[in-house]
């Protein structure tokens, strides 16, 4: 069986009124992959998407799912074959979480008891309490909801799963949680799926490959996100995917080589002491940390009053784009580095991050640093 789940060739699409909405897309989509279709508004992203579960008929070339031509499919048959969540969420409002989930295994003729069944495994699968198995869409939060639809789009278990700017009506902080549980979900389930935004940094963050779409709905560039960052195809991704795409690429530069520095803490309840290899000399900045060891805000040097917000913060792993930020967004310059529970281990000094940063930059082939 080939490696090789969807297949674009020639695929276009042009309505009644002469308007190109995609242009003869060639494109191979590899099984098991997360691949993101990016651009700006009317590029033909979502167009080139629904074409695949034939929302959209293409009018030119063809597309298969697994060596089949969708159009030899009926379109019902096609769809239930396929896990799909949209922007809104679409839940049906009569109906609860559970019977929400359980839609498509119900309209496969499965007996509404094992449905529910697997609607109910599926809503830990996805991060939501078994309690909101009988709530209502309007009881649950917009973030509850997306979570929802994408129990719904796998409750049918589908190799293919299409996803349409799922996660663009939710705020930021809610919007990474979700891109987080996505990525898990994706390394634990492995399907296919095809994720459609119009953010750059969300394509980067999800994808394995990615697909820039430009304005007439050509294919401007297919390429790994490390490859689309360091080497844009032309001047329209070089502008699209925007002018701190070097910044971006560090995401790709682990941190590993970052020597780790101790610093002073301050707990609760008083008591001081020391995180990470060797001593701090008196009078520095200290880290506020809970009962848990996590930090909780920066104490400046020689002043009293309430401690000043953190930055973001370094994680095992992490790469040179997460040590640089968190060091940037940090009163003290210092990047604090925590471990898998969350608890402050020592800090990253921001002068090593900038040496390492420039390391990178005098390393990349001449013409690939970014400006």
């Amino acid at each position: 069986m080939t490696d090789i789940a969807i297949r674009f060739e020639g695929a276009g699409k042009t309505y009644p009124d002469g308007t190109t909405a995609v242009e003869a897309l060639d494109l191979e989509i590899p099984r098991g992959s997360l691949t993101v279709f990016v651009g700006p508004s009317g590029c033909g992203k979502t167009t080139s998407l629904r074409m695949i579960n034939r929302m959209v008929e293409p009018t030119s070339g063809t597309v298969t799912v697994e060596g089949r031509d969708v159009t030899s499919v009926p379109a019902h048959e096609l769809r239930r074959s396929m896990g799909y969540v949209m922007q809104q969420s679409g839940l049906l409002p009569h109906r609860t979480v559970v019977d929400n989930i359980a839609t498509v295994p119900r309209l496969n003729g499965v007996p509404r008891r094992q449905a529910r069944e697997r609607a109910r495994e599926l809503l830990a699968t996805v991060g939501l309490d078994a309690s909101l198995a009988g709530r209502y869409p309007a009881q649950l939060s917009g973030g509850q909801q997306q979570r929802v639809g994408v129990a719904r789009a796998l409750a049918a278990d589908p190799p293919v799963l299409l996803m349409d700017e799922p996660f663009s009506a939710v705020d930021p902080v809610v919007r990474q949680d979700l891109q987080r549980e996505l990525l898990d979900l994706q390394q634990r389930l492995h399907r296919t799926i095809v994720f459609v935004t119009h953010d750059i940094d969300e394509a980067v963050l999800l994808g394995n490959r990615v697909a820039v779409f430009a304005e007439g709905g050509r294919l401007a560039q297919y390429a790994t996100p490390e490859e689309l960052l360091r080497a844009p195809a032309d001047d329209f991704v070089a502008d699209f995917v925007g002018r701190d795409r070097g910044f971006r690429s560090l995401t790709f530069v682990p941190a590993h080589d970052l020597p780790l520095h101790p610093v002073a803490v301050v707990r609760p309840d008083g008591a001081e002491g020391v995180v990470g290899p060797g001593s701090v000399p008196a009078g520095g900045w200290v880290l506020q940390v809970d009962d848990d060891g996590a930090p909780r805000g920066w104490l400046r040097p020689g002043a009293g009053g309430a401690p000043l917000v953190g930055g973001t913060l370094h994680r095992p792993g992490g790469s040179l784009r997460s040590a640089l930020d968190a060091a940037l967004s940090s009163p003290s310059g210092l990047a604090v580095a925590v471990d898998d529970a969350g608890r402050a281990v020592g800090v990253l000094r921001a002068t090593e991050i900038v040496a390492a940063v420039e390391r990178e930059r005098q390393a990349q082939p001449s013409g690939t640093a970014a400006p």
